[in-house]
């Protein structure tokens, strides 16, 4: 295999622990804290998870091992999609495992959940290990979005489990991944089956986190890669002075993402989804704040801008929202053979008009027919429109091409106006991790085994202290249960871990806040450039700035 020398370097590179970690296996015991409970409903948490509810956070501090010794055989799988950092939480866990006693093992289950159902392993070396360590992706056993939520798969994988001896399965996976985690661990204790689950916090998108878990591993490297581009794109706009930019990047049901790529490159819009729907705005608000910028750079000569979209903008939208459920409504079942049979799409408008309230009909009637046509595109496995496929970047400026139009002929707009469009997603999903995550990760896939090691299962492998640097970090765990509320899924109440929201009254948003209507107007981008992994630590250990605003005093 021809390797670049970067990534030669990578390979090299030792990531940092927090400092407890580094003082060897045997010098590492348990702090426990207060017993815990479930963010909402409670009662009914508590009658879901009667073996694994209420336990207690720990932390790991410096002090006589005090664990069981005892031969570990670990199986590990990567869950949903890909997040920078993953390689090096398994390379994490298997240095930790094999720290602890050279005859442990570490089974890397392929292609996620589905792996443990198919009993599709390969048992890792040092060689193996070696060749990931510090890398983007998760092709070291492929990842896949196959849930464990049946009676009938957690029997399979008990089945696998005692097949090849496992003591410990770790899951690393975002919300749904870990509430599956939590849902095992259940059955695991109380099949008396001696097999404990751990989960580590993954997800580019940054919504799963707490007062606890103060970052998912990969946020940091995926924004810090789109705020290069963004703020490569900026330098371009502010050369050609041509073009305003839609950029649309990844978070469907958080604003993350998009909030800290503005906070990093200071764009002259950034929507924000939680914003939208807290004030209720609808698509002509949207346009008009949209529309509002460009006209007054334009007047002033400026015929350029950026604009950033968060990927499930459209759901925060009241109206929108309401349109989405009418016509997954209007589509439901057999409904959607006949919509399809229609032979053209003025039959289909015709079709669709006569289903549709008055209300969300005026809403599809303002949207581009492009648009239009894309929220009668396949359906997803639930029959219900698929979001995620609708070129939001696009919409808006569309929309704020026709509004700009008006403007322009009834005399207050003199500017001109163009676009580019882009989508921002997988370019930062593999990405060689950031110091930071490298480092994290690292700890993360450390501190499970150590979870392992005390015997605790239904927790979560949690660093914190993160703002700090590494050395200063603490490891510890938190049962999965307390992240956990009841929400509707599919017509039934389901656990689930809550989603972390964009906190308007948080720093990070009210930092945007403060300063956005000067970036609306004026040119103030800046220029991130590109991840910096040799250096300076002010330079190349530096973290986002959520997290350095959200830890600011």
């Amino acid at each position: 295999m021809n390797l670049s020398p970067l990534q030669k370097a990578r390979y090299e590179y030792q990531p940092k622990l927090p400092g407890m970690l580094r003082n060897g296996i045997a010098d590492i015991c348990v702090k426990e804290g207060k017993a815990t409970k479930s963010v909402a409903d409670q009662d009914k948490i508590k009658a879901l998870f009667p073996n694994t509810y209420g336990k207690k956070e720990i932390t790991f501090v410096k002090g006589a091992n005090t664990s069981q010794a005892k031969k570990q055989v670990v199986g590990v799988i990567l869950s949903g999609g890909q997040a920078p950092g993953g390689h090096n939480v398994v390379c994490g866990l298997y240095d930790a495992l094999k720290a602890t006693d050279k005859n442990n093992v570490l089974l890397g289950f392929k292609g996620g959940p589905s792996g443990l159902l198919d009993d599709d392993y390969v048992k890792f070396t040092d060689k193996i290990i070696d060749a990931y360590r510090n890398t983007g992706g998760f092709d070291i056993i492929g990842s896949g979005r196959t849930k464990l939520e049946t009676e009938e798969q957690f029997a399979i994988v008990e089945k696998v489990a005692k097949k090849h001896g496992l003591t410990a399965i770790v899951i690393i996976g975002g919300d749904d991944s870990n509430t599956n985690a939590a849902v095992l661990a259940e059955y695991m204790a109380a099949k008396k089956t001696g097999v404990q689950v751990i989960g580590c916090p993954k997800t580019i998108d940054g919504d799963l986190k707490n007062e606890d878990i103060e970052a998912s591993f990969g946020f940091d490297t995926a924004t810090k890669t789109y705020s290069e581009l963004i703020g490569n794109i900026e330098r371009d706009a502010n050369s050609a002075k041509k073009y305003w930019h839609f950029i649309k990047v990844m978070g469907r049901s958080a604003s993350h993402v998009a909030l800290e790529c503005a906070l990093e490159t200071q764009p002259n819009i950034c929507l924000i989804g939680e914003e939208v729907a807290a004030k209720k705005m609808s698509l002509a608000q949207i346009t008009k704040y949209i529309a509002d910028a460009v006209e007054t750079r334009g007047n002033n000569g400026e015929n350029f801008g950026v604009a950033i979209i968060p990927e499930g903008i459209v759901e925060f939208v009241p109206e929108f929202s309401k349109l989405i459920a009418e016509i997954n409504e209007l589509l439901a079942g057999e409904k959607t053979e006949k919509f399809n049979a229609l032979p053209d799409w003025n039959s289909k408008y015709e079709y669709i008009k006569a289903g549709l309230t008055k209300a969300s009909f005026k809403v599809f009637d303002i949207l581009p027919q492009g648009i239009q046509q894309q929220l009668f595109l396949e359906r997803d496995p639930h029959g219900n429109v698929q979001v995620s496929l609708i070129e939001s970047e696009k919409l808006f400026s569309e929309m704020v091409k026709t509004e700009l139009a008006k403007r322009k002929k009834a005399g207050t707009y003199k500017g001109k106006f163009g676009t580019q469009h882009h989508f921002f997603g997988y370019e930062g999903r593999c990405a060689f991790p950031s110091n930071f995550d490298a480092d994290y990760c690292y700890s993360l896939g450390y501190n499970a085994f150590m979870l392992i090691q005390y015997g605790y299962t239904g927790y979560l492998s949690k660093v914190s202290n993160l703002s700090k640097p590494a050395e200063e970090w603490k490891a510890g765990g938190m049962p999965i249960t307390k992240m956990m509320n009841i929400e509707r899924r599919n017509g039934k109440d389901k656990p689930v871990i809550r989603k972390a929201l964009v906190e308007l009254d948080g720093k990070p948003f009210k930092y945007f806040e403060k300063h956005r209507e000067e970036w609306a107007v004026k040119t103030c981008f800046t220029y991130p450039g590109a991840i910096q992994y040799y250096g300076p630590a002010e330079v190349c250990d530096l973290t986002t700035r959520t997290l350095a605003l959200e830890k600011s005093r």
